[in-house]
């Protein structure tokens, strides 16, 4: 059985953990799952790769933790699902924000 702990990246990939879309609107109308289509650009980030392996043979430092809430590209990132969990693999250069 596989979880979240046994997804490792390589290079400059990250893990990332969407966070949910609001599914209840400002005035209180609830939205059901199959109505959105969107997929989030927000997420927490629970895996760094070692860096990209640049032609120098050195690695380039990924600029986000395990931990940190990032804001990501749209359509950058490729969906894994584990234990019924969906999961984002991401290229660290699509991250474009962290959240503090």
């Amino acid at each position: 059985m596989f979880n979240a702990m046994n997804l490792k990246p390589i290079g400059g990939h990250i893990v990332v953990e969407p966070d949910m879309v609001e599914t209840k609107t400002a005035a209180g109308i609830i939205i059901p799952d199959t109505a959105q289509k969107e997929r989030s650009e927000r997420g927490v980030v629970i895996a760094v790769g070692a860096g990209k392996l640049l032609e120098n043979g050195q690695r380039q430092a990924i600029e986000v933790a395990v931990g940190q809430t990032v804001l990501f590209k749209k359509y950058a990132p490729d969906e894994v699902e584990m234990d019924g969990k969906k999961y984002l693999i991401i290229d660290s250069s699509d991250v474009m924000a962290i959240v503090e």
